[in-house]
C-alpha cells in the first residue's frame, strides 16, 4: 500500500511572529511567499517520487503556521487525537483542522478523539511512531506536556517512551529525532536532556543510531519523511547524504529555505495519515524492517 500523506496549501504561509528562535518576522520578505510556494511544491513532487499519495486541505490567512501539518494531529490505527497547541498564534488551527477532516475523504480517519481537559500536545511533531519498535517516541518539556504522551500511549493503545528535549532551539521532537526504516535512529543529541539521551541508548542499538551534527540540524536535516528507503530532507551536508547512502538509504533533497525560516522543514509539512501496528510481516530486506 502506498504511504498517504496530508500536507497543507502553502498559501497563505508567512512569518508573522516569533514563538521559536528560528523566527524571524523582521527577516521575511514579500519574495519568500512565491519561493515558499515553489518548495513546497517541490516537497510535494519528492514525496509523490518516494511512492507517497498525498491530501492537500486549505490552510487560513490568519493561521500561516497551519502549513506545518504534522502539529495538527496524531493518526493512528485509524484513530485521529487532536493537537491542542501551547501558543495562542496557533490555537485557532484547532477548529480548522477539525473542519477540514469533516470535509475531506480521509479514508484512514475512523475516529476524532479530543485531549482531555488542561492537556497540552501539538500533534504528531512531538509524537512519533518508530515502525522497526512499533512504539511511540514522544518529545516533552517545550511544547507538549508528558502527562499528554502519557494519555496518548493509553488511547490509542501503543507503548510509549517520553523524551524530554533541553532548548528552545529544537523545540519539538521532529526537529531533532527521525526513526528510520532500516532501525536506525537520526537524532541531534544536544537537543536531549541526559535522561532523554539514556532512554534513546537503552532502547538503540549503538550500530543503529546515527548522531546528526549542529550542521546537520541546523540545516534541519534531522526533520526528514523516512519512505521506505527513500528519506525526503532539507538540503544536507555532503558528508551526511554519504553516511546516509552507505547505509542503503536514497536521500532526497529540497530546498526547504523559506519554512526553516519560521522552524520547520520536511516532516512539519506533513501528516502521516496510514500509521499502524505491524499486523502482519513486512518485507524483509538486510537493512531490517522497511515500512
Amino acid at each position: 500500500m502506498r504511504p498517504r500523506i496530508l500536507m497543507t496549501d502553502p498559501a497563505h504561509f508567512e512569518v508573522r511572529y516569533a514563538i521559536n528562535p528560528w523566527m524571524r518576522p523582521a527577516d521575511w520578505a514579500i519574495e519568500h511567499r512565491p519561493a515558499a510556494a515553489r518548495c513546497w511544491r517541490a516537497l510535494r513532487r519528492a514525496l509523490e517520487a518516494a511512492g507517497a499519495d498525498i491530501t492537500v486541505i486549505e490552510g487560513a490567512p490568519e493561521w500561516p503556521d497551519m502549513v506545518f501539518a504534522a502539529n495538527l494531529a496524531v493518526v493512528f490505527d485509524g484513530q485521529c487525537v487532536l493537537a491542542r497547541f501551547r501558543h495562542a498564534e496557533r490555537q485557532g488551527e484547532e477548529p480548522r483542522f477539525r473542519a477540514a477532516l469533516a470535509s475531506t475523504e480521509l479514508g484512514e480517519v475512523d475516529e476524532i478523539v479530543s485531549l482531555p481537559p488542561g492537556l497540552i500536545q501539538e500533534g504528531a511533531g512531538d509524537f512519533i511512531w518508530d515502525a522497526s519498535r512499533q512504539m511511540f517516541w514522544a518529545g516533552f518539556g517545550q511544547r507538549s506536556d508528558k502527562a499528554a504522551a502519557l494519555w496518548m500511549g493509553d488511547a490509542l493503545g501503543a507503548e510509549v517512551v517520553p523524551l524530554e528535549l533541553a532548548t528552545p532551539r529544537f523545540y519539538h521532537l521532529d526537529t531533532c529525532f527521525c526513526p528510520l526504516s532500516g532501525g536506525h535512529v537520526f537524532y541531534y543529541a544536544p537537543a536531549f536532556t541526559a535522561a532523554a539521551l539514556r532512554s534513546i541508548r537503552a532502547r538503540v542499538a549503538p550500530d543503529a543510531r546515527i548522531e546528526a551534527d549542529a550542521e546537520a540540524a541546523a540545516a534541519f536535516c534531522v526533520n526528514a519523511v523516512n519512505l521506505g528507503r527513500s528519506i525526503v530532507m532539507a538540503k544536507a551536508p555532503r558528508r551526511l547524504r554519504s553516511s546516509l547512502e552507505e547505509l542503503g538509504y536514497h536521500v532526497a533533497e529540497v530546498d526547504l529555505a523559506p519554512f526553516i525560516l519560521s522552524g520547520g522543514a520536511a516532516f512539519c509539512l506533513t501528516l502521516r495519515l496510514d500509521t499502524a501496528p505491524m499486523r502482519a510481516a513486512s518485507f524483509q530486506t538486510s537493512m531490517g524492517v522497511l515500512t
